[in-house]
């Protein structure tokens, strides 16, 4: 259990990272501040401030986020009226730092109680000194302040030109998809390597026979390696798919094979063996693929895998839209848990198959056209580029708002559904 719950944080972690990086990158690229990247979630156990983005290591190792400034989701403190707050200045008495948290101090800071303040626009801020009514101020405060929220982090403000809605419109659609895209990345180069790590070479779906097990029911009908299977009780035969299928669905059954040997075909019986498989009877003949050790039929057997996955995820997809919706079509935390359980079983590879499935699943999710994820925010950057003109940040947020509150009510439904499924029933 304990290996499980370590590869189970392992592989969330790297697919999270690796998403929120993409959104990090390019965004950094464009302009767009990056006020935080956080890997956790909940109460923080390390930060660094570096660069105008805050890195924040948080106590629970499940997910993570970055904060773009002036983001349609992201949480920002405001500094309401009569909020106390400390503040430090530079030379040019300019705020270079406010601390509107009650866990931590300023060194020297000067105590205000805010009255009214502007941190997007002409960045100011204006307040009461020491809380006294009679001594009111107004303070300049310098472009890239920090400021430390009521939960202790310290980020840097977030003035107009540096906010996610400054950006171009393509620059802004760029940074929603790379992270999706960055999964798929990751995804197509984990099945590569899963290519690379096949020692005997990569499977060649054809219809030739790469190796015959001695003693084999193959063996003793005279079958050798290099001979082409051509057809099996009057069923043609083209790739290894159709052979594999032909073989395993007549367990104890006389089959009649066609075979090419050396340019002449060939015709013999032979009774597949009875073998059990996930607790089905299925027949085996004893033969093994033919494999390609090449550089390039490894690439070609990573991409392959890439493409079969990613078909398979549409068709499912396409199947609950046509079908009806399943909370059993879904799967949250416990699932992943649940399938990494399994993927560990199988070894290293069995993570890393396990690691490529799920990150190309998360990409193509996270591009569905819903609220709150990556593929609703590029439909409305589609519909501003449609209308050319910007859609009202109030509206957008409050889209936003109720996409994160249904994927919130789905993700509840979707986890209490998992843990029926894999430890109560």
């Amino acid at each position: 259990m304990i290996i499980t719950i370590i590869t189970f944080i392992i592989v969330f972690g790297i697919l999270v990272l690796v998403h929120e990086f993409g959104h990090y990158y390019f965004a950094k690229r464009a302009g767009i501040l990056v006020r935080e990247f956080s890997i956790g979630v909940g109460p923080k156990i390390w930060w660094k401030q570096s660069g105008g983005t805050t890195y924040t290591i948080r106590i629970l190792p499940l997910g993570g986020y970055v904060r773009l400034a002036g983001a349609a989701d992201e949480d920002e403190d405001e500094l309401r009226p009569g909020t106390p707050v400390t503040i430090q200045l530079n030379d040019q008495d300019q705020v270079t730092n406010i601390n509107a948290s009650q866990k931590t101090t300023l060194f020297q800071g000067i105590p205000l109680q805010i009255v009214d303040s502007d941190l997007v626009n002409d960045l100011w801020i204006k307040g009461y000194v020491n809380g006294d009514e009679n001594d009111l101020k107004v303070y300049n405060v310098a472009h890239d302040a920090l400021i430390t929220e009521h939960d202790g982090t310290v980020v840097q403000i977030a003035p107009k030109d540096v906010q996610f809605n400054s950006a171009s419109l393509s620059a802004r659609m760029m940074t929603n998809f790379a992270g999706p895209m960055n999964n798929f990345i990751l995804s197509l180069v984990v099945f590569i390597i899963l290519g690379f790590l096949l020692s005997g070479g990569v499977p060649v779906n054809s219809n030739k026979i790469g190796h015959v097990n001695a003693n084999s029911v193959a063996a003793r009908a005279g079958l050798v390696s290099g001979d082409r299977i051509k057809q099996v009780n009057n069923i043609k035969i083209k790739d290894w798919t159709d052979l594999s299928t032909a073989i395993s669905s007549h367990p104890g059954k006389k089959i009649t094979v066609t075979y090419e040997h050396q340019g002449k075909q060939h015709t013999t019986t032979m009774v597949p063996k009875t073998v059990k498989q996930s607790g089905q009877k299925v027949g085996q003949i004893g033969i093994l693929e033919e494999t390609d050790k090449s550089f390039s039929a490894r690439l070609n057997f990573g991409w392959q895998r890439f493409v079969q996955a990613g078909t398979l995820i549409f068709s499912v997809l396409g199947h609950m839209f046509t079908h009806g919706f399943s909370l059993n079509d879904f799967g949250g935390p416990v699932a992943i848990y649940a399938g990494t359980s399994q993927a560990t079983s199988l070894g290293f590879t069995g993570v890393l198959n396990f690691l490529a499935l799920l990150s190309i699943n998360l990409g193509i999710v996270n591009l569905l056209p819903i609220p709150a994820l990556d593929g609703g925010k590029l439909l409305l950057n589609i519909i501003e580029a449609i209308i050319r003109r910007p859609i009202p940040e109030k509206a957008e947020g409050i889209v936003t708002m109720i996409g994160f509150f249904l994927l919130l009510v789905l993700m509840i439904l979707v986890t209490w559904n998992d843990i029926q499924r894999y430890f109560i029933r």
